[in-house]
């Protein structure tokens, strides 16, 4: 038996605001390590659409470098104001209490987290010109598929084919649990 995997003290706050709220929709450790590496591979702004209580943030929070800004949208004054008082005191996070898209102006952005079932502000034409180039789309909650065209529901998952086939991107699937994976695009 191995022993359980270390939560970063940032985390375990943004969780805890999770908890004392009811907030049962965040980011799953498997993917916030994910969001973590990629994070430590980044320089300058980091961005995030839709942070809840800011477990995500988190966890990309625990990777980032010195120095790396991290911004993050969340439209539910509530969970901005939780998620606020977890990075109160740190001065490379700002949450703000709106929609994702008053965030255009501070891109391009060198990482975005999105979550990919927000079909308004998941898809590459919203989000291409918000990544520099080079920079890294990170889409959680999709659901692992191996077939091609790739289904979801029953139905042609037409946001994910989008992502694998659009010529700005070069997008692969990887499998962070076997009920769930991630798109990881980076923008030519």
């Amino acid at each position: 038996m191995s022993a359980p995997l270390e939560i970063p003290a940032v985390v375990s706050r943004a969780l805890d605001a999770a908890r004392r709220r009811g907030y049962a929709s965040f980011c799953r450790h498997e993917t916030g390590r994910l969001l973590a590496a990629l994070a430590a591979s980044r320089e300058g702004v980091v961005a995030e659409f839709g942070t809840g209580t800011g477990v995500g943030t988190a966890w990309l929070r625990s990777g980032a470098r010195s120095g790396t800004q991290i911004v993050s949208a969340e439209l539910d004054p509530v969970l901005a104001g939780a998620a606020s008082e977890v990075f109160a005191d740190d001065p490379q996070v700002e949450v703000v209490a709106a929609d994702w898209s008053t965030l255009n102006e501070r891109g391009p952005f060198a990482l975005l987290f999105l979550d990919a079932r927000e079909p308004k502000v998941s898809g590459p034409d919203v989000v291409s010109d918000l990544v520099e180039p080079g920079g890294v789309v990170v889409l959680d909650d999709f659901t692992p598929c191996e077939s091609w065209p790739p289904v979801y529901e029953g139905r042609v998952d037409t946001l994910r084919e989008r992502w694998l086939t659009d010529e700005r991107f070069t997008t692969v699937e990887v499998m962070v649990a076997p009920d769930t994976s991630a798109l990881i695009a980076a923008r030519r």
